[in-house]
């Protein structure tokens, strides 16, 4: 599976059950980048993405346990570590600045593991400019 998450410059991504930012230009952007592929998440995930129909998007409670190799799935509130050896890429958004946290993106990226394999700046809507950061299992 290829995970996505939104990040601040601590990994945080959630405070007090909620996001801590959001973008509708990431958004946007995220679905072109899965478009013709399957883009998994949860209930919680898809208020962002279900503006309109959107055929490649499946929401499901386990989205992660139905994961196939090629699936996109976008992670907020979700928990990955058990997954680490279905995991073949990482795409992390970061928002460039620190927000308050309590829930953080705690999987395990390190040289020996993952290679950072791409970074690139996407404009941002709310944010000038959102960092993407693509890591591969080596």
């Amino acid at each position: 599976m290829i995970v996505i998450a939104c990040v601040d410059d601590n990994n945080g991504m959630l405070f007090h059950q909620r996001r801590q930012s959001r973008d509708i230009a990431l958004y946007n952007h995220i679905l072109q980048l899965t478009e013709g592929k399957r883009l998994l998440m949860n209930e919680y995930s898809a208020k962002q993405f279900l503006k309109e129909e959107h055929q490649n998007v499946i929401v499901q409670s386990n989205f992660l346990d139905i994961a196939q190799e090629q699936d996109y799935c976008f992670v907020e509130n979700t928990e990955i570590s058990k997954y680490g050896n279905d995991i073949q890429k990482i795409i992390l958004y970061r928002w460039n600045r620190v927000y308050p946290a309590d829930y953080y993106f705690q999987f395990p990226i390190n040289k020996y593991i993952w290679k950072l394999q791409k970074v690139s700046d996407i404009k941002g809507n709310s944010h000038d400019m959102i960092t993407e950061e693509v890591y591969t299992n080596v």
